[in-house]
């Protein structure tokens, strides 16, 4: 990856931390909602389930930073680290701020999107629970690989884990009230839509 490449990436995660700190300014600052979202709207489901989602993100960039020693693949899987912890935690303190609940054991996961009955039931028992999340046996094979092994295993899995990501985003985009949290879910579309990108230039340049 050529040092034009990583700057564009590295611009588009550091305007995207600078729209978290500038949506929490204006969470603060906006004029209050017409209506607290209920437990069953879009606005609560992203935010929980998205929680859900970049949790897994996190664990597994944490993973392959100890299993490479590959400076460009850390710095990628620190990026998103970083960033998704920041949005996991913006959307639990929406929740709290909301009083509703960060589990809704009734609801299936997706089901304000409509997809509440439409997921492989085997793969959410074995751990991935929405689209684009990795099982519990494919983060354990990430865990027992090393060096070039676990870093083409890492850039697919996330690969896959951002297409989840982006479509549920797109769903908030599409669904959730105007405001803060429609404003976040866009510019996760847009900031994986660049890192998904990005990791195809990194598998190809692995011959993978």
């Amino acid at each position: 990856m050529n040092r034009t490449q990583w700057a564009s990436v590295t611009a588009v995660v550091l305007a995207l931390l600078f729209a978290g700190g500038a949506v929490t300014f204006a969470s603060a600052d906006r004029s209050p909602r017409s209506h607290t979202p209920t437990t069953l709207s879009a606005d609560a489901g992203f935010a929980r389930d998205m929680s859900v989602h970049h949790q897994q993100a996190v664990e597994m960039s944490f993973i392959v930073r100890d299993r490479t020693t590959n400076e460009e693949v850390r710095r990628l899987a620190y990026d998103i680290a970083n960033t998704q912890a920041n949005q996991r935690g913006m959307m639990l303190g929406w929740l709290d701020l909301w009083q509703l609940p960060k589990v809704q054991a009734d609801q299936a996961p997706m089901a304000w999107m409509g997809m509440g009955d439409m997921h492989d039931e085997s793969a959410a028992e074995d751990g991935a629970l929405m689209p684009g999340m990795a099982t519990r046996a494919q983060l354990d094979q990430l865990r027992a690989a090393s060096g070039r092994e676990a870093e083409v295993l890492f850039l697919k899995l996330m690969t896959a884990h951002h297409k989840g990501g982006i479509h549920m985003a797109e769903g908030c985009v599409e669904k959730c009230e105007p405001g803060v949290e429609r404003d976040l879910a866009q510019g996760m579309v847009d900031g994986q839509s660049a890192e998904i990108k990005l990791m195809a230039d990194m598998l190809k340049a692995r011959g993978a």
